[in-house]
């Protein structure tokens, strides 16, 4: 077993990647209104600069997973490092909207290989369960540190060296962890890694871009237009031709035995919903301070800090109450926040209030705090150890497919609604946006009721069971 001292270096190395991981999402947010005004992009490319990697991301996140346990985990996450690193450099010289949407998708085949390899990274280094709870934790604990200094490192940087600087940070972190990796991480696989699963994993990504592009190039094309239609039909024959394959596969690239069981179901519609405000949050919230209040990016991004501070308290907080008591609390509380947040923004006015603005920022960043953990707590409730990481996994795919439903949805509806010159006509579009958003919050809270109740305990329970006809674990507390 490696020392103390290594084990303590290996997680630093792991979190250095969720580290900029999570950082791109804030600071590239932040960056939108400079990136429209250089390469004279349309609210739909914003849009795309967004879901491009998010999309990919959600798409790949499972075959990164899977091929890691076969091929080894420190190789692919090395590959990662160096995808996520050139991508960074790429986007950083991207000479138009194109170039740039296709190079943020090169960055997240990068980082589809690095958060879920490095868990499994951290869970093999730390073998100790007490160990590896306190390795979880601080790994946790990274997304908020990274959320926080995201707003005001982004805007710091386009106000002093433009947006293209925005992607400089991950190349210096990024080799470094690449050098780190190959010193000192061990390399491991699965004993009995799961089969590839190539048509399961094509019609996923047929599903989600080809539902992406009908939701955010609808309103400019036209609904009825055959480049609007086409897609549609094809993410609905995807979904269809998706259930129907992997009921027939052995293993499958998601049992669809796990949604039978109610905490493992809502962990996933609860992850969509929360990222999918999330995502409309940061999209409006950016083009509303720096294109109608007239902000810079500093200020901007010094605007949105109640939302990252409280969400940097809460997420530790919020695991020790899952810990101790079940999710039943943090997800009540994150509904509710959300809901309450989003709810302030639908009176949104080009000269709201600063104790409005803020109020909304710190109940946002109250409820997305308390989200995250039990989200995955109810993901892995009752499931047997072996199929645990899959469900985990799935998890993980949600919050991007819902941040990627939350930019189209949300941000299509708003700019959707813009009548006359977009700065004026903004704030009012924007409130069906904030609607939809409450709308997610409110389904969060919802699902926190339905999914901490005795009976979701027991179909956890029989799930597990059917899985493993062995498995005697009690449900899970609830």
């Amino acid at each position: 077993m490696p020392t103390r001292r290594r084990r303590v270096l290996v997680l630093a190395i792991c979190c250095l990647s969720l580290f900029i991981v999570g950082l791109d999402v804030t600071v590239v947010n932040i960056a939108l209104p400079s990136v429209r005004t250089d390469l004279h992009a349309p609210s739909s490319g914003l849009q795309w600069v967004i879901d491009a990697y998010t999309l990919v991301l959600a798409a790949l996140l499972m075959l990164s997973g899977s091929t890691a346990d076969r091929v080894g985990r420190r190789r692919t996450f090395q590959t990662g490092l160096a995808l996520f690193v050139l991508g960074s450099l790429l986007c950083s010289l991207a000479p138009g909207l194109g170039w740039l949407i296709a190079f943020r998708a090169l960055q997240a085949v990068g980082g589809s290989m690095l958060n879920p390899v490095a868990m499994s990274i951290i869970t093999n280094t730390f073998t100790d369960p007490r160990e590896r709870a306190q390795a979880i934790g601080v790994w946790g604990g990274v997304v908020g540190v990274s959320m926080a200094l995201g707003p005001v490192a982004g805007g710091l940087l386009v106000e002093s060296a433009g947006w293209r600087s925005i992607f400089w940070v991950n190349i210096p972190v990024g080799l470094a962890a690449l050098a780190l990796t190959a010193a000192y991480v061990p390399e491991s696989r699965a004993p009995h890694p799961r089969r590839p699963d190539p048509v399961g994993q094509l019609l996923v990504a047929v599903l989600l871009g080809s539902l992406t592009w009908t939701i955010i190039e609808g309103p400019g094309r036209g609904w009825t237009s055959p480049a609007v239609l086409a897609p549609a039909c094809a993410a609905a024959g995807a979904l269809a031709a998706f259930l129907a394959w992997e009921r027939r596969r052995t293993e499958p690239l998601v049992d669809l035995r796990f949604f039978r069981s109610v905490p493992f179901a809502g962990a996933t519609a609860t992850a969509v919903c929360a990222f999918a405000a999330l995502g409309g949050f940061l999209f409006l919230n950016t083009l509303y301070l720096q294109e109608v209040r007239g902000y810079d990016p500093v200020r901007a991004g010094l605007w949105t800090l109640p939302m990252a501070v409280l969400t940097l308290l809460c997420a530790p907080l919020s695991g020790r109450i899952v810990g101790r008591s079940g999710p039943r609390l943090p997800l009540l509380t994150a509904g509710g926040a959300m809901t309450a947040s989003a709810l302030l923004l639908t009176t949104l006015t080009a000269d709201s209030s600063a104790a409005l603005l803020l109020t909304a920022y710190a109940l946002f960043g109250l409820g997305f705090g308390m989200v995250n953990a039990p989200i995955t707590n109810a993901a892995v409730s009752g499931m047997p150890r072996e199929r645990a990481g899959v469900a985990a996994a799935v998890a993980s795919t949600s919050r991007q497919v819902g941040q990627s439903l939350g930019v189209a949805v949300i941000g299509t509806a708003a700019v959707s609604a813009v009548s006359g010159p977009f700065a004026q006509g903004f704030p009012a579009a924007s409130h069906v946006g904030w609607w939809i958003t409450a709308g997610c919050g409110a389904a969060v809270l919802v699902l926190g009721i339905i999914t901490s109740t005795r009976w979701a305990g027991r179909t956890a329970a029989e799930v597990a069971a059917r899985l493993d006809p062995d498995h005697r674990k009690a449900p899970a507390r609830t």
